[in-house]
């Protein structure tokens, strides 16, 4: 059974793999079409079986953990399975895809889900009284770095706009309860990982964007070719505007290679002046070239730098990806610059805890990859940088050749920090480094004290790991409460040392 084929879920026997959160708005939702639904998951620990209960009461079949045949249930194809619709994380060459594969089974994502039950949420919502009008468009934003910033920065516009929306997807929202939900948008801003992207082969948004495209989650796609073709995907079929990075040609190549409803626009964004068909930077202001009368010469003002919640330079790029999809759905300039106005960016983006002794402490803990790290490190100078943890395969030699001038000290934690050593050694090697080999909960104060002691009045200290979290803290969130709680600690001790 082809997804793009479905025209009814009734009797359809469906296997979701995963008991996450997407993975149970999947199986309700599907289960309320009529479908009968098998959850599948390898895990059994307490949360999962509570989650099994509930779902068990609804009607919702779910095998868990090791199966009495000594094989796992999230391996394992249940008999007579029409499709498997996988959670994110799962990986493409897991054995129960393999197991769909050889059955001639399709496997697709919570987004192809959603995509299909656009239709399905209007009936509801005709049914309940609101007026029948066609299912609200998506304005959808991929990209190795910034994505949920400028999903968050899309919806501030159009919310700005009037227009009722909300931001959905890879941003936290399940998009299938969006979909089938009472409340009636009139567009939304999708946020898609490459995850998401590679499960949804039917998706056709009005404008995409791919913001940039650096390494990550190799272990996942097997290749940056690979990685970089199911970023592309957010363009197959886009009907009004393809929404690429300028500055990083990789984004501009998929625009090239996307089969795209005819008159479907590339539009770019640099934060320098635009040339016709861009959006851009001039004299501190943003502006629009792309969706004006003769863009050949006009360009129309949007707002200035100054609007945008930080106006590091990966942000101020963020924003103008962010007003080049709402330009594209028509929003009025007016409403770019308030929304970016009425923007605040999540905790933990290159956040400003504090200024302790004219030094100041941000707070970029979700730079989890060397791309990232590159982007906070270039908009500040001197530097003294905290990073390490876990390095998921990365190497660090061009972010250190990149960030080398802006370094006034280096201070090293995590699992990983050894190739952060490395790459300083080659191509730093007069930056003065700090290496903690500690994992234990002080280790963090440690590191901010070290670093304190490293800069100089007017230096920026910067937690921005370039590496994940879990070698030492349950998630970034926490590793940045973690650097917060010891820049106030050390606030609070250099008040005391005053008095």
């Amino acid at each position: 059974m082809g997804s793009r084929q479905v025209t009814s879920w009734h009797g359809k026997n469906i296997t979701v793999a995963g008991l996450g959160v997407s993975g149970i708005s999947a199986a309700r939702a599907l289960a309320g079409l009529g479908a009968s639904v098998t959850v599948v998951d390898n895990g059994d620990g307490d949360a999962h079986r509570a989650r099994a209960a509930e779902l068990a009461e609804e009607g919702i079949e779910v095998r868990l953990g090791r199966l009495a045949d000594g094989g796992h249930a999230g391996e394992v194809l249940p008999e007579g399975t029409d499709l498997v619709v996988t959670s994110p994380g799962w990986k493409p060459d897991s054995p129960l895809f393999a197991a769909a594969a050889a059955a001639g089974t399709d496997v697709v994502g919570d987004v192809e889900i959603a995509w299909l039950l656009r239709e399905v949420g209007q009936e509801r919502r005709a049914a309940a009284g609101a007026p029948r009008r066609e299912p609200a468009p998506w304005l959808a934003i991929t990209g190795t770095n910034g994505k949920t910033t400028t999903t968050q920065m899309l919806a501030s516009i159009l919310k700005a706009a009037g227009l009722r929306t909300a931001a959905v997807g890879n941003i936290g929202t399940p998009i299938i309860d969006v979909v089938l939900g009472e409340q009636e948008y009139d567009v939304l801003a999708v946020e898609l990982s490459s995850y998401q992207l590679h499960w949804a082969p039917s998706l056709r948004v009005h404008s995409g964007a791919v913001l940039n495209l650096a390494p990550d989650h190799l272990d996942w796609h097997g290749s940056m070719e690979a990685y970089a073709a199911d970023k592309g995907r957010i363009y197959e079929g886009n009907t009004v505007a393809c929404v690429y990075n300028a500055a990083d040609k990789a984004t501009e190549d998929l625009v090239v290679e996307a089969d795209v409803v005819e008159g479907c626009r590339a539009i770019g964004f640099t934060l320098g002046a635009p040339g016709p068909s861009m959006l851009g930077v001039v004299d501190g202001i943003l502006v629009d070239r792309a969706f004006v009368e003769n863009r050949q010469k006009n360009a129309q003002e949007l707002a200035e730098v100054k609007d945008v919640d930080p106006p590091a330079p990966h942000n101020i790029a963020n924003a103008l990806a962010a007003a080049a999809l709402a330009r594209a759905f028509g929003v009025e300039p007016r409403a770019v610059r308030d929304g970016l106005r009425d923007f605040r960016p999540d905790a933990h983006r290159v956040a400003h805890v504090a200024e302790v002794g004219s030094v100041t402490y941000i707070d970029d803990s979700k730079a989890t990859n060397t791309h990232a790290a590159e982007a906070s490190l270039a908009a500040f100078e001197p530097v003294v940088w905290i990073a390490g943890g876990l390095a998921k395969g990365a190497t660090f030699d061009e972010l250190v050749q990149k960030s080398a001038k802006r370094l006034r000290g280096v201070v090293l934690i995590g699992a990983d920090r050894a190739l952060i050593a490395d790459a300083l050694a080659r191509h730093a090697p007069e930056v003065p480094v700090v290496d903690l080999d500690r994992t234990d909960t002080g280790a963090m104060l440690a590191a901010v004290r070290e670093a304190a002691a490293l800069a100089e009045p007017g230096d920026t200290v910067l937690l921005a790991p370039a590496c994940a979290s879990m070698d030492m803290f349950a998630n970034y969130n926490k590793r940045g409460d973690a650097f917060a709680d010891a820049v106030r600690e050390l606030a609070a001790g250099s008040t005391a040392d005053t008095a």
